[in-house]
């Protein structure tokens, strides 16, 4: 059974960098042919793919988010990394980890992290 965990701080100030871990168990990141996905979900919005990292290292993005966006791997740690810079109140939603990238024609999502909250405040 494969598990995600989202962490990082709940709470990030504007301009400031996002940064959120994945932590996978019961299956490596680099396991043929899986993709690693972070998602997101504004308050009374739909989800929105921001990218991916691959089972090789590739990395794919959301292209309204490329410009902000950085993704990154520890396979050592069995992590995947998100860091969103730049941050505004919009940017307030729930994160995901999850495994799969439809967006990428690349296989459904079949395992989900828990989610975590975050605000952009100041």
């Amino acid at each position: 059974q494969v598990q995600l965990q989202e962490s990082g701080p709940g709470l990030v100030k504007p301009s400031q960098t996002l940064s959120l871990t994945c932590t996978v168990s019961g299956g490596s990141i680099t396991t043929n042919y899986y993709y690693w996905s972070w998602i997101r979900q504004p308050p009374g919005k739909g989800l929105e793919w921001m990218g991916a990292i691959a089972y090789s290292g590739s990395i794919y993005y959301s292209p309204s988010l490329k410009s902000r966006t950085s993704i990154s791997r520890d396979t050592s740690k069995n992590q995947f990394t998100l860091q969103l810079s730049s941050v505004t109140p919009e940017d307030t939603a729930v994160y995901y980890c999850a495994r799969g990238a439809p967006t990428l024609g690349v296989g459904e999502y079949d395992y989900w992290g828990q989610g975590t909250q975050v605000t952009v405040s100041s």
